[in-house]
């Protein structure tokens, strides 16, 4: 086989800029560079220097499709250097606004993003020819997960209304039990999408994955939890920096993170699905072995089952706080700032989003560390970028960039993020 390199220039239907670059030679796969050029955005550095109440607001403006993960990791770090803990039904509503994110956010991914490379479409707008009620439900269910995060956040992009300690206002009982109706028709139309989604047929690709997830022993978890893996991980978040290192490689504007001595691991619905299976209820465990899952999943192909599995759970999961939702009698805990360094991780949609801040005694802050998934999961894109070609490199230039593509958005990655995406460069020298 001829020696070639092979470009993509722009990647569509990714949240970000960046490209990827292929060098072939004799058939053999000898680099792989997944380029994120998307400038950088310097968040840790305007933090500096700033109230810690403002954490959560500014660094809400990293991502306006996980603004939640962002703002409620800020306010754990605040809370725990403050010797504040956010209990009872002010955390649940935090729980609550993060199921709507989940819900916007797969839904998103799902069906405008990923399922019209199942078709070989170049948008949701082919697929909605060809399904137009499926496309339609998919917007109804994105909206559901818009709504709740509108009566609790205010709105739904970069919400306005959390504040360290709890919110600014807590919505009326009838304010939430207004948005039912629509959950529990959307949680049906999740298992409807689930088995729809199904019958797709998936390339086999399984990987040997390290996948890393907060665990909680009593939910599956989102708002925390333990630092766990498949390979013995199980650390409480304060030692993520003694879990995962940062360094920069010259071919992407955003940092790449690794496991110390381990190498790459995997964030996001497959690390959750695989690690704290158990924690699903029992329809999203049914609905999953429904549509063909196992109690595990290796190919990255098929998170996109995954995904719409966290969607019919988080559709249940906001029924149920609904349900038996009581308005608390402050909506916020007082929070006084005190010296200290503090730690918080969420478990946005794909996956870990890790916070640590140091403030003085006048709550200013003086240092902070920010780690969105994406960051962490760059490297093992391209180790799994690096396996799918060499397996698939006798394709012709124009599929080859295509199953690229393709295999890139099974991650969901998040550019915009990780550089605080696709050009693409085939090389057959």
């Amino acid at each position: 086989m001829k020696n070639k390199t092979l470009k993509i220039d722009i990647l569509a239907r990714v949240e970000g800029e960046g490209g990827l670059k292929l060098k072939i030679s004799n058939g053999i796969v000898k680099d792989v560079q997944l380029k994120i050029y998307e400038p950088p955005r310097f968040f840790e550095a305007f933090l500096r220097g700033r109230d810690f109440r403002e954490a959560p607001d500014i660094t809400s403006r990293i991502c306006g499709i996980c603004p939640i993960a962002y703002q409620l990791g800020a306010s754990q770090a605040m809370e725990e250097i403050c010797g504040v803990k956010v209990e009872g039904q002010l955390k649940t509503l935090r729980r609550l606004i993060y199921t709507g994110e989940w819900i916007e956010s797969h839904v998103l991914h799902a069906f405008m993003l990923n399922a019209p490379d199942f078709f070989e479409a170049g948008s949701v707008i082919h697929l909605a020819q060809v399904y137009p009620e499926v496309v339609k439900n998919a917007l109804r269910m994105k909206k559901a997960g818009n709504e709740i995060m509108i009566v609790l956040g205010g709105r739904e992009i970069h919400p306005v209304n959390l504040r360290l300690g709890g919110f600014y206002k807590v919505p009326k009982k009838r304010e939430l039990r207004a948005l039912l109706e629509e959950i529990k028709w959307s949680k049906q139309a999740a298992v409807d999408a689930l088995m729809f989604i199904s019958k797709f047929e998936f390339p086999e690709f399984k990987q040997n994955y390290e996948f890393l997830a907060l665990s909680d022993p009593d939910e599956y978890a989102i708002l925390g939890g333990r630092l766990v893996s498949n390979c013995g991980i199980n650390l409480p978040v304060n030692e993520y920096d003694n879990c995962l290192v940062e360094e920069h490689v010259p071919h992407s504007t955003a940092l790449h993170s690794h496991l110390k001595g381990a190498g790459t691991c995997l964030l996001g619905p497959l690390a959750r699905y695989n690690l704290n299976f158990e924690q699903l209820t029992p329809l999203a465990k049914e609905t999953a072995f429904n549509a063909g899952l196992g109690r595990h999943c290796y190919n990255p192909f098929k998170s996109i089952l995954v995904r719409m599995v966290e969607v019919i759970y988080a559709f249940e999961e906001a029924e149920r706080i609904i349900e038996a939702y009581e308005e608390p009698g402050s909506p916020a805990i007082e929070v006084k700032p005190r010296a200290g360094t503090g730690y918080g991780a969420t478990e946005a949609p794909r996956g870990i989003c890790y916070h640590r801040y140091t403030i003085d005694d006048n709550g200013i802050i003086q240092d902070s560390k920010i780690v969105a998934p994406t960051s962490v999961n760059q490297s093992r894109i391209e180790k799994d970028l690096w396996d799918l070609v060499q397996a698939n490199v006798g394709l012709t230039d124009e599929k080859l960039k295509f199953f690229c593509e393709r295999a890139i958005r099974n991650y969901d990655p998040c550019i915009s993020c990780s550089t605080h995406f696709l050009t693409m460069d085939i090389e057959r020298d």
